[in-house]
């Protein structure tokens, strides 16, 4: 058994920078909590970052793709091959992820785990060839603990290449057809909650193909019931190699003290897969966007999670998460530059 380097205590948010900004905001010249939100999403950055007036010039995001074995049960709109033909478009400019990412200046990493066509050969990818995409769980397990540990070593690797870069700020973001399904079904593992409740269109099912999807899942349950209780091995068993390099990222941005914005409903199951196993690692977790996937807001509500924005989103690629980055970066910006009661000579209200 390798270390579980997943389980290192994780750096505590710094409670002196929090103080600090929380003051800072009580004298700039506005009524006190008058903009809401965004005075408290930037005293929690501040303690993220350590210092009172917290930036986000440097961003990072790394797509994570994979395939997955139970798109053979027939749980997906769209064709397998288009895992690998997405990667192309990532890295070609095309995708939403794409435009976003220079929109922002964000460095913006592929890392391919394992798709169906391992002999896939992408500029601009980093392919790990893991395997070629999980197995069926409704077969047999997910992955290996081996390949689950490299899949979670694929994340941290990622955080490593995000600190080196100078990144003030990690958005993680997947594709994989068929990974709507595996999230869902992580999800009612890890919760104990009614299929049809996490369970929904993912790429665009209809009614009958979302019955269907739900009797996959609970057959997949069903197999993997007798070990739901350990979450590495749950996630190994029902996951993607996406999913646990997602999960990777997070626990070691929380090690590493790097605040992580949390994309959609793939990206919120791995991120309750990420605090199940290291509770430590929540306080670093911020959220971007409330899809559309149904299963969502149960996910948000197990995190205690209460995101940015609302927009109808169902596309993942970290989309949701970089259209909420504009909105942070403001946040700061307003908190750091606004002046003071003092420095504008404005009378402050009577104490």
């Amino acid at each position: 058994m390798t270390q579980s380097w997943w389980l290192n205590p994780c750096k505590s948010i710094d409670g002196q920078s929090i103080e600090q900004a929380e003051a800072r905001q009580q004298q700039l010249t506005k009524p006190a909590g008058s903009l809401g939100r965004l005075e408290s999403v930037a005293v929690q950055l501040a303690g993220m970052q350590g210092q009172v007036k917290p930036a986000l010039d440097h961003l990072w995001i790394a797509i994570f793709a994979g395939d997955h074995g139970v798109v053979a049960e027939g749980v997906s709109a769209f064709p397998q091959e288009v895992t690998g033909q997405m990667l192309h478009n990532f890295v070609s400019g095309g995708a939403a992820i794409s435009v976003l990412a220079r929109q922002l200046g964000a460095s913006l990493e592929v890392v391919d785990l394992g798709t169906i066509n391992p002999a896939l050969n992408l500029p601009g990818v980093r392919h790990l060839n893991i395997g070629p995409g999980t197995a069926n769980f409704v077969e047999a397990a997910a992955m290996t603990q081996t390949q689950g540990e490299l899949a979670l070593q694929a994340g941290r690797d990622s955080v490593q290449r995000a600190l080196a870069a100078g990144a003030q700020l990690f958005i993680g973001g997947e594709m994989g057809i068929g990974n709507t399904t595996a999230a869902s079904t992580l999800a009612c593992a890890l919760l104990d909650c009614p299929v049809v409740h996490l369970t929904g269109p993912g790429t665009g099912l209809n009614a009958a193909g979302v019955s269907h999807k739900t009797q996959v899942i609970e057959r997949a349950l069903a197999l993997h019931s007798a070990q739901r209780g350990d979450v590495l091995q749950t996630l190994y068993n029902l996951g993607g190699f996406e999913i646990a390099a997602l999960v990777g990222a997070y626990l070691a941005c929380a090690q590493e003290g790097v605040a992580v914005l949390v994309d959609g409903f793939i990206c919120s199951v791995a991120a309750l897969v990420a605090v199940r196993l290291n509770p430590q690692s929540r306080p670093w977790l911020l959220f971007g966007h409330r899809g559309a996937e149904p299963g969502h807001r149960h996910v948000l509500e197990a995190l205690g999670a209460d995101p940015l924005l609302d927009l109808g989103l169902r596309l993942g690629e970290g989309s949701g998460a970089a259209l909420a980055v504009p909105l942070l970066r403001l946040a700061c910006d307003l908190h750091g530059q606004m002046a003071t009661f003092a420095e504008a000579a404005v009378a402050d209200r009577p104490a």
